[in-house]
C-alpha cells in the first residue's frame, strides 16, 4: 500500500514505523501536521491508500478523514480517551498497560478499534517506556491494522454496542496543579511518578533556588537525607533534593519561559542552575560499587562476570557533552585495565547515544569553541575504543543511536542491538559533515557505495536493515528489559569461545595493518577540517540548525549539510 505517515514531530515512534513498513514493502511518505491545506496538497498528489499518524498533537480535518481512511495510534488501551493517557498511567501507577489502533472520526479517540496490543510499564521515565514497552506495543497494532486494511475485509470494532468489552475512560490533559509536587507531604514514591511521568515533556514545573524551573527525569537516592525539599549534594550534573522519606536526583532542569521572551531548553541541572546553585558537596559513587552503593543512581556503571566486563551508560536524551565524553573515556580506560577478554559498552535499556550534546552547547557563551571541545572529546573516546586490541569490545545497542552515537558503537568489534532499535548513521540534517572516524568505520562495515548512500539519504535505518546491510552484527528478538541480560549471555559465550583468543589476535594485525595503509590521526584530521570550518564560520546551516532544533523551531529551509 501506499501510506502517508502523518505526526507532529518525527519522532522515534514515527521514525520506527516509517522503517518498519518500508521493510514489508509499503511506500511511505512522510508529513509534518500543522498547515491542513498542506496536508491536502499532498493527498491530492500521493493519493495514499491510508493515512497514519503515529505520533499527532491536533485533529485531523473532517473533510479528509471522511474521504480517507484515518488510523490514529493512541497511547492507551481501548477505550481509553485524552491526550495524557501515558502520563496518567504512570503517574497513577499503573503496571499494564497498551496502544489502540483506532480510526479518526469527530470525537477525538471515539473511532472504530482497528487493533491493540498491550504492553507492560515497569517503573521507568515516560520517555524510556515510550519508546520501548509502548513503541514495541504501538508498532505490533500498527502493522496488524495496516494489514487488516490492505486485506480488504476487516471491520474494525465500534466502541459501543454489544460487541464492545471496554470501560470508556475520557479524561483530560494533564495539567501542571495535578503534576505538582508537595517536597513536605509526598512520598519518595509519588515524587518519582510525578517525575517520570513528565520527564521528557513538559516536566513539573516548581520552584527552586529562587526561580521558576521545570523538572525533567528522576532517580531513587538510598542514603543521603535532608529536610524536605532541600538540596543534599550534586552528582554527574544531576541535582539531590530531599523528601519526607528519602530523597531523589533530578538530571535536567528547564528554566519557565517568561512571557515574550525566548523558548527554554533542557539542560543538566548543575549547568541549568550555576551561580544559583547553593553550596552543596559532589557526592560521586565508585565505578565498581558494592553494597549499598550498588542502589545509587549513577551515570556510568562498571561491573564484571568472569571474563566479561559491562560498562553501562545511560544520558538523558542519549546526548553526550563534553563532561559526558571525558568521564565515560575515564571510565572506559579504567574498564580496559581490567583481566577480562570481553568488553560490553552499553547495554542498558533506552538511548545508546545521539552524539554531541547540542543544549549544553546552545547554553554555552561560545558555542563554536564548545562544538569543537565536544567534538574532540567524542573523537578521543571513539579512538580509544579502536585501539583497543587486547580484547574484543561489542557495542550493546538496546535503543536507538544517532549520528555520533552510531560512530562510537561501530567502533566496537561487534555490534548487538534490540530489535525495537532504530539507527540514524548520518549527520546531515544538523549541517554536519561528521567525525568520530566515520569515515574509517563505516564503509569499513558496508562499503563505500552503502555509506555514501546512508549519509546522503539521512533516513532512519530499522534493526533488521541494519543487520541485512552489515551495520550491526547481531539482532537480538527481546523486550527492553531482557536485552541487558540477553547481551551478557551472549558475551558470556563469547569470551568462552575456544575462537575468542584467534580472534583478539586477528583484530589486532588487522589494525596494525590499517594503521599502516592509513593512520587513524589522518582520518580525524580530515574529518575534523571540515568541522571546524562548519562550527567557525557563522554562516554554517549547523548554528541555525542546531537552535531550531533546540528551541524546537522549525528548520531553517534548504539547510543541509554539503556532502
Amino acid at each position: 500500500m501506499r501510506i502517508l505517515l502523518l505526526a507532529s514531530a518525527f519522532n522515534s515512534l514515527s521514525q520506527r514505523l516509517y522503517a518498519e513498513l518500508r521493510e514489508r514493502r509499503h511506500l511511505v511518505d512522510v508529513q509534518l501536521a500543522g498547515d491542513d491545506d498542506e496536508l491536502r496538497a499532498s493527498l491530492a498528489r500521493l493519493q495514499p491508500d491510508l493515512l497514519l499518524a503515529p505520533m499527532l498533537r491536533t485533529a485531523i480535518p473532517q473533510d479528509v478523514w471522511s474521504a480517507l481512511t484515518c488510523l490514529i495510534v493512541h497511547p492507551g488501551p481501548p477505550g481509553d480517551r485524552g491526550p495524557s493517557s501515558l502520563d496518567r498511567a504512570i503517574q497513577d501507577g499503573r503496571a499494564e498497560w497498551g496502544v489502540t489502533v483506532l480510526q479518526a472520526e469527530a470525537e477525538m479517540d471515539a473511532g472504530p478499534v482497528w487493533a491493540w496490543a498491550p504492553c507492560r510499564l515497569p517503573e521507568r521515565g515516560k520517555s524510556d517506556l515510550y519508546r520501548n514497552e509502548v513503541s514495541d506495543a504501538a508498532v505490533a497494532a500498527a502493522l496488524l491494522a495496516v494489514e487488516r486494511v490492505a486485506s480488504g475485509c476487516h471491520t474494525p470494532q465500534p466502541q459501543h454496542g454489544p460487541g464492545w468489552r471496554h470501560p470508556v475512560r475520557t479524561r483530560p490533559l494533564l495539567r501542571q496543579e495535578e503534576r505538582r509536587i508537595d517536597w513536605a507531604g509526598d512520598s519518595t514514591g509519588t515524587v518519582l511518578r510525578r517525575l517520570r511521568a513528565a520527564d521528557s515533556q513538559p516536566g513539573v514545573l516548581d520552584a527552586l533556588c529562587g526561580g521558576e524551573w521545570y523538572l525533567h527525569g528522576g532517580h531513587r537516592e538510598p542514603v543521603l537525607r535532608g529536610r524536605p525539599g532541600e538540596l543534599l549534594a550534586t552528582r554527574a550534573g544531576a541535582v539531590c533534593r530531599a523528601t519526607p522519606d528519602g530523597a531523589v536526583w533530578i538530571p535536567e532542569l528547564r528554566r519557565r519561559r517568561t512571557p515574550g521572551g525566548p523558548a527554554t531548553f533542557k539542560l543538566p541541572a548543575v549547568t541549568a542552575l550555576g551561580a544559583l546553585l547553593p553550596p552543596v558537596p559532589e557526592v560521586p559513587v565508585p565505578l565498581m560499587p558494592g553494597g549499598r552503593e550498588g542502589a545509587a543512581w549513577s551515570d556510568i556503571r562498571y561491573r564484571e562476570d568472569g571474563p566479561v566486563g559491562f560498562l553501562r551508560f545511560s544520558f538523558p536524551g542519549g546526548a553526550m557533552s563534553t563532561d559526558h565524553c571525558r568521564r565515560l573515556l575515564e571510565a572506559y580506560r579504567f574498564a580496559a585495565a581490567r583481566p577480562t577478554s570481553v568488553l560490553v559498552l552499553g547495554g542498558g535499556r533506552d538511548f545508546f547515544s545521539n552524539g554531541i550534546h547540542l543544549n549544553v552547547i546552545e547554553a554555552a557563551p561560545d558555542q563554536a569553541a564548545e562544538s569543537w571541545a565536544n567534538i574532540t572529546a567524542m573523537d578521543d573516546l571513539v579512538a580509544e575504543v579502536l585501539t583497543t586490541t587486547d580484547r574484543l569490545v561489542v557495542a550493546a545497542v538496546a535503543g536507538n543511536a544517532a549520528a555520533g552515537g552510531v560512530m562510537l558503537a561501530l567502533a566496537a568489534d561487534e555490534v548487538w542491538c534490540r530489535h525495537g532499535s532504530v539507527l540514524n548513521p548520518h549527520y546531515r540534517l544538523m549541517g554536519l559533515y561528521g567525525s568520530e572516524y566515520w569515515t574509517y568505520t563505516l564503509p569499513r562495515r558496508v562499503g563505500a557505495a552503502e555509506a555514501e548512500r546512508l549519509t546522503r539519504q539521512a533516513l532512519p535505518v530499522s534493526a533488521a536493515a541494519a543487520g541485512r546491510i552489515g551495520l550491526v552484527d547481531r539482532v537480538l528478538d527481546c523486550g527492553p528489559q531482557e536485552f541487558g541480560p540477553s547481551a551478557a549471555r551472549l558475551a558470556g559465550l563469547l569470551a568462552a569461545s575456544p575462537a575468542a583468543q584467534r580472534r583478539i589476535a586477528a583484530k589486532k594485525a588487522a589494525r596494525e595493518a590499517d594503521e599502516r595503509a592509513k593512520p587513524l590521526e589522518a582520518y580525524r584530521e580530515e574529518e575534523l577540517a571540515v568541522m571546524h570550518r562548519q562550527f567557525f564560520t557563522p554562516e554554517s546551516p549547523y548554528h541555525a540548525l542546531r537552535s531550531a532544533f533546540v528551541r524546537k523551531r522549525p528548520a531553517p529551509a534548504g539547510s543541509a549539510a554539503p556532502m
